[in-house]
């Protein structure tokens, strides 16, 4: 039989011990695994470099353990994305958007939960540059942690930290084989190391290091770690979940001129309108004209009455809301009286300044 071409292999390292705060993470690798060589990449679970980080909660005596991770969950989040009972996606304070702020409770002793690491991408760096002081090798280190994916069950390992190698292969410019150029192709290399490596690993098996031989990449300089697989902002476009959508949205005090604000709103208008059939509302639609680019008055073509200042409300607030789904500042200010005339509200939207 011919011999396998040449290709990517995954090994675990075995014979680690349980790691505390304190520990020569680096020291205890080189030890299990003296076999490590030039490109290697060494796949190492966050949850380990958390807790020689000492990166961990206690659990009191006599506090639920359940009413400390939510309380630690709090701590790490700085923006709720969705939530469904007491499960809750959100965003940390890393940047990743990750169930449960990315806090683990398995894996540990009772009287603790594992937070994610402050910085992996730095431990990365670190544990790279010790291993080549112990073992005179010129490895690449991906931090691998666990998340869900959105509309797709089952987990999968991804890199929350690396060092010595691209977190992104750019295809883009490039030419395939029928002639096409690709526009949008960026490969996330190191969440598909942190995946491969989890095939070795397990989730059971304490095996919590894994090394991936045969792939030959290029340390970048700069060493951005995986800060470029962080898409928020306007490349975002799932930035708020629906039932925390109404709640996220405040009022702007100042607002800066954005392009777009007649489209904008006219669209959110009509979704409010199609939403919300029961309550015929016509509006006029004010101009992007002259000074007033970002003001659009509301007019109401029945008298008012509290059947038409309902449908007022019930309208103007499902286009808010969805002006805010599109990433517009809005303020909405009411006539101060009516006395007979049509208007009866003026919204402001655009930006908020910088």
């Amino acid at each position: 039989m011919a011999g396998l071409p040449p290709g990517i292999s995954v090994h675990p390292v075995h014979g680690l011990p349980e790691f505390a705060p304190g520990d020569d993470l680096a020291a205890a690798i080189a030890g299990a695994a003296p076999w490590l060589d030039d490109d290697d990449v060494l796949v190492v679970t966050s949850k380990i470099v958390s807790k020689v980080e000492g990166n961990l909660v206690r659990v009191e005596p006599g506090t639920d353990r359940e009413t400390a991770r939510q309380r630690a969950i709090d701590a790490e989040t700085v923006r709720v994305v969705a939530r469904r009972g007491p499960l809750r996606i959100v965003e940390t304070r890393h940047g990743w958007v990750v169930a449960a702020a990315g806090i683990d409770a398995s894996n540990v002793a009772a009287d603790a939960l594992v937070l994610l690491p402050a910085d992996a991408d730095e431990s990365a760096r670190r544990l790279r540059a010790r291993l080549r002081e112990l073992l005179g090798v010129d490895v690449a280190v991906v931090v691998s942690d666990t998340f869900g994916r959105p509309w797709r069950d089952g987990v999968t390992d991804v890199a929350i930290g690396a060092a010595g190698l691209p977190a992104l292969v750019d295809h883009r410019g490039a030419v395939d084989a029928h002639g096409n150029r690709l526009e949008t192709t960026q490969v996330a290399v190191v969440d598909e190391l942190a995946a491969a490596g989890d095939l070795v690993k397990g989730k059971l098996g304490g095996v919590p290091v894994a090394v991936v031989r045969g792939l030959h990449v290029e340390a970048p300089e700069p060493d951005e770690g995986t800060r470029p697989l962080v898409r928020l902002g306007a490349g975002d476009l799932f930035a708020t979940g629906t039932r925390d959508l109404v709640g996220s949205r405040r009022t702007a005090t100042a607002l800066a001129h954005r392009d777009g604000a007649l489209a904008a709103v006219t669209e959110a208008f009509r979704t409010a309108v199609a939403a919300l059939p029961e309550f015929p509302v016509v509006f006029r639609y004010g101009s992007e004209d002259g000074d007033d680019a970002d003001v659009v008055d509301v007019h109401l073509a029945d008298p008012i009455t509290p059947v038409t200042s309902l449908a007022l409300g019930a309208v103007v607030g499902a286009a808010l809301v969805q002006l805010q789904a599109e990433g517009w500042a809005t303020r909405w200010e009411p006539a101060g009286t009516f006395g007979g005339a049509s208007l009866a509200g003026r919204l402001w939207l655009g930006r908020t300044p910088t």
